[in-house]
């Protein structure tokens, strides 16, 4: 027999769940060595968004690129060298990635008051979670303790990183993969496979204010390229994706013309609310708007799609499982103790 908790019992079983976090990790590491690490993230994070409203998405897609791969280490951080492709250079995060001067300017200004304490892997955390509340999302206390890694590989980012056409099936074990629950999967898509590329973000957010809203797909938006093959070749044919909503067929392929070349071309994942961490995501599935394969088999599994629905109805209760959801990701492989360093320049492994 499954149990519906209400939204109460919810935000307990979170500030329980919180409470258990690995001992290794806890909120408030920092309080004696560095008090001031949370203030300067946010404000870093609230500049970058001040010049680019577009830059909470990426932080978010960040910690979720970085967890996934070797852990929560930040590794996505480390640039390539002559020897190495890193992470940030592979196909599923260049171009896309981006919000790496926010981190790289917390990190400045943490060297100048509390040098060779903070770990670049925190601070993603850290903005991750400030993006979410900063687009309107539920606040949260984020364990710290993570120590940075030293090695990122480009082929790692290919196989770790679930691509855009997945099936619900796929999707589940992929999480499982990961420590992470199916229901767990869907509410991070809400908020995480979806985001994406940037250019003009306010010309984006005023030209689609005429249209309508989105969980990790609440924000942010794609290349033309994750998803055009179900606008004009799905399943190798000419012909369109059955599950794709045809307005919102015919509104995309305006936005992305068949033969475009443009790789810079892109299109906001949640229309409607393109700022605002929201259930427009959920709503958009049920309307068949869902813009990757990914999103809509959500709603080919039972289980799944009665998720999509009580997600939809009830915010409250999606924003309390996705803060939850949230700290648990951000504890995949995690480096404590003397594991891994504290990277002086999150761009570059200490010598």
């Amino acid at each position: 027999m499954s149990v519906i908790m209400g939204p109460t019992l919810l935000t307990l079983v979170v500030i329980l769940f919180l409470q258990s976090v690995d001992s290794q990790l806890r909120v408030g590491f920092y309080r004696n060595s560095c008090s001031w690490v949370e203030f300067i993230v946010k404000d870093e994070v609230r500049k970058g968004f001040n010049k680019d409203g577009g830059v909470a998405a990426g932080l978010v897609r960040m910690h979720f690129h970085d967890c996934f791969v070797r852990g929560c280490d930040a590794s996505v951080l480390i640039d390539s060298t002559p020897t190495n492709t890193a992470e940030k250079d592979s196909p599923a995060n260049n171009p896309s990635l981006r919000g790496f001067e926010v981190i790289d300017n917390a990190k400045a200004r943490l060297n100048s008051v509390c040098k060779g304490v903070v770990s670049c892997a925190d601070i993603v955390a850290f903005a991750a979670r400030d993006s979410v509340e900063i687009t309107e999302g539920l606040g949260y206390d984020v364990p710290a303790g993570r120590r940075d890694g030293r090695v990122s590989l480009a082929s790692e980012s290919n196989t770790n990183l679930p691509p855009p056409t997945l099936t619900v099936n796929q999707l589940t074990q992929f999480f499982a993969n990961k420590g992470l629950t199916q229901e767990e999967m869907v509410t991070l898509s809400g908020k995480y496979l979806t985001y994406s590329k940037n250019i003009c973000y306010q010309c984006m957010q005023k030209y689609f204010n005429k249209f309508v809203n989105t969980g990790a797909h609440t924000i942010g938006r794609s290349h033309c390229k994750s998803f055009s093959d179900r606008l004009y070749k799905f399943n190798g044919t000419k012909s369109q994706d059955p599950s794709l909503n045809p307005m919102y067929a015919a509104q995309l392929m305006k936005q992305c013309p068949q033969g475009n070349t443009n790789p810079n071309l892109v299109v906001p994942m949640n229309p409607a609310s393109p700022s605002i961490t929201d259930v427009g995501y959920y709503n958009d599935i049920l309307k068949n708007r869902g813009l990757f394969t990914s999103d809509q088999t959500l709603l080919t599994d039972p289980a799944t799609a009665s998720q999509v629905n009580q997600n939809a109805i009830n915010p409250k209760f999606w924003r309390n499982k996705f803060a939850a959801s949230m700290v648990k990701m951000g504890q995949l492989g995690v480096l404590t103790g003397n594991a891994g360093e504290i990277r002086a320049n999150c761009r570059i492994i200490n010598s």
